[in-house]
Parts: structure tokens; sequence; C-alpha cells
């Protein structure tokens, strides 16, 4: 048996609903949402070329600002692991949940996507909430995002 595993998730996909977020009783932010990707199969039997959707419930820790930016229809790149949990239910089945625990996201798409002007690739990383914790910025407000890298942003 080999002594290491690994539970890597990769999607690219677009978000079903506008993200959620709840604070834990200890204040932790919990954002949710769902996203579907979608892929091209061929029906054997007709000959012709269908899209076939999976959906994914995406769980994003520790990120509460995050949800302002993802709404319906956004295009995003979720990197993270898979989670089982178990509850029960009101007629106390008990019921099994897999979700995604993202670790990292980044919008994807294009500035009319995101409500700017011009037809650019642009993509924004939003959160990237490893096992370790950022240190917080002295300023409460949300971190800016600018619309075009300048060429002091370029590292070479």
């Amino acid at each position: 048996m080999a002594s290491r595993s690994v539970n890597k998730v990769f999607l690219l996909g677009n978000l079903g609903r506008d993200a959620e977020t709840k604070f834990t009783q200890s204040g932790v932010a919990r954002t949710t949402f769902s996203i579907a990707t979608t892929r091209r199969v061929k029906d054997m039997q007709t000959n012709e070329w269908r899209d076939e959707t999976d959906w994914h419930n995406i769980v994003l820790w520790r990120s509460e600002n995050v949800a302002n930016y993802l709404t319906k229809g956004k295009s995003v790149h979720i990197e993270g692991r898979l989670q089982t949990r178990s509850y029960d239910d009101k007629d106390g089945n008990k019921r099994y949940m897999t979700e995604v625990v993202a670790e990292e996201l980044i919008l994807v798409g294009g500035r009319a996507e995101g409500g700017g002007g011009g037809g650019e690739s642009q993509e924004r990383m939003v959160s990237a909430p490893r096992s370790t914790p950022r240190p917080q910025a002295a300023s409460s407000e949300p971190p800016a995002f600018p619309d075009v890298a300048s060429d002091d942003d370029v590292p070479f």
C-alpha cells in the first residue's frame, strides 16, 4: 500500500448562483456556491454531439470579502480538495455530501464580463487561503484589483 495519497481537484466552470457567506459561532467566514462544468459527448445512437453538465458544491473558508465578486454566471478556476461529510436529515436518516474545499480561487474572463470595457483577457486572484494564515492588512477595506497591469508590475 502506498504511503502517500493525493486529494486534488482542479475545476474551471461558471457559477450557478451567487455566493453566500455565513459565519461560524467562532466568527470564521464560510462562503458557499456551486459551479457548473460542461463537456461535449457524442451520442452513439444519433451520432450527434450534446453537452453534459456536472454541478459541484464549493466551500471557501476565511474569505469574507470574496462573495461580492462571485455572482451567477462568472467563470472561475478552483483548486482544492474533495471532502465528504455526513449529517442526519429531519427524518433521522444519515445523509452524505461531497464538496470541494477550495484552497485557491481565480476569477477568469474578459472585462466585458466584469463590467469594464474592451475584450482583453483578464484573470484575478481572489483568494489563496493555504493552510497557514496570511497576515491581515491594517485596512478593513477589500483588496483592490487593478484592471490593467502596469510596467511596474512586471517582474523582469
